[in-house]
């Protein structure tokens, strides 16, 4: 029997979950939720579902799960709305900018027995997938040092940059969960600087869009992570992990992966330009995941604690730029 599954907003990134819910069997798109009816109406129709309310989605009994992509300030109260509801939840990050809301948000997960996907996508793409499995395969040895490269290809408008928490909030914590899936340790100290070289904007409102971080484990593992609000060759993201014995890498992906050698020189196509293309199979292969943990009673991953930890590690950057030092995790 299909898991029916309510989509609780209609704009951008719901429309990439609904996709995948639609891609991936044993699942069915029932109902979608959106303050804005027109966007709510061509989306349910699309597939089939229908126009609901978040208060008759958490009262139905036929709707098994949720799939948060409303606005973060609202992703807390929804979390513990539908887990006192008995839906499975899967949230897109953050769960909120407030590392004390988190902590109480999940308390009520736990509390509830509910079961809590969190969106951090980059864990199912596959060319990522396929570092961790050689990490996991022993292929390169012990992990040592690792370099994620992550770049938008322009900067977002400065009404996003108020509700986003920031660059470090919103862009890097996706670089920071990965830091933690590469590196296979805890991080122990963070150390971050950051300019405004981009858009003089980001910086009257308080933010970055240019950063580098260095993390460091316990154990000494280093994870350096270079971000910026502009890439004008297109969406750029890499990882390398060097180890022991060798390293692992995944290049920038493109649509189409051809090169071309004439007298003029060796050419190849265009990156992709957003995280909406680039990371299509991801989102299909999570919600995929989040449906398995569903029919299977499990807890999926990642959980939320590796939400909160990401946040963490987003707070300790941004002490470390105004202290102008390392940051312990311990202080956070």
């Amino acid at each position: 029997m299909a898991v029916k599954v309510a989509l609780l907003g209609a704009g951008r990134i719901g429309k990439v979950h609904a996709k995948a819910v639609a891609a991936t069997g044993g699942a069915e798109l029932v109902a979608v939720a959106d303050a804005f009816p027109d966007a709510a109406e061509a989306l349910a129709g699309s597939y089939g579902a229908r126009v609901s309310t978040i208060d008759d989605i958490a009262a139905a009994d036929n709707i098994d799960a949720v799939i948060v992509c409303t606005p973060t300030d609202t992703h807390a109260d929804l979390i513990e709305k539908f887990a006192h509801a008995g839906k499975a939840i899967f949230c897109e990050k953050p769960i909120d900018l407030s590392l004390e809301r988190v902590r109480a948000c999940l308390k009520t997960v736990d509390e509830t027995g509910a079961t809590f996907m969190l969106g951090f996508n980059r864990r199912f793409d596959p060319h990522f997938r396929a570092v961790r499995a050689a990490i996991n395969e022993g292929r390169i040895g012990e992990v040592e040092m690792v370099q994620i490269t992550s770049r938008d290809p322009g900067a977002p408008p400065p009404s996003y940059i108020t509700s986003s928490g920031g660059i470090f909030r919103d862009m890097t914590i996706h670089d920071f969960d990965m830091a933690r899936f590469l590196l296979g340790e805890e991080i122990s100290t963070v150390y971050a600087t950051a300019s405004v070289l981009v858009d003089p904007e980001i910086g009257k409102l308080g933010d970055y869009d240019s950063a580098t971080v260095v993390l460091t484990t316990a154990s000494g593992k280093q994870c350096t992570i270079s971000n910026s609000r502009r890439a004008t060759y297109g969406y750029d993201q890499r990882i390398e992990v060097h180890g022991s014995k060798g390293v692992v890498s995944a290049e920038n992906q493109r649509p189409v992966s051809i090169e071309i050698a004439t007298a003029d020189g060796y050419t190849r196509p265009p990156l992709h330009d957003f995280f909406m293309t680039r990371y299509t199979d991801a989102y299909a292969a999570e919600i995929a995941a989040f449906v398995t943990a569903i029919e299977q009673k499990q807890q999926p991953s990642p959980a939320g604690e590796d939400g909160m930890r990401a946040l963490a590690l987003a707070e300790a950057a941004l002490k470390s730029i105004s202290e102008r030092r390392a940051v312990g995790m311990d202080e956070i």
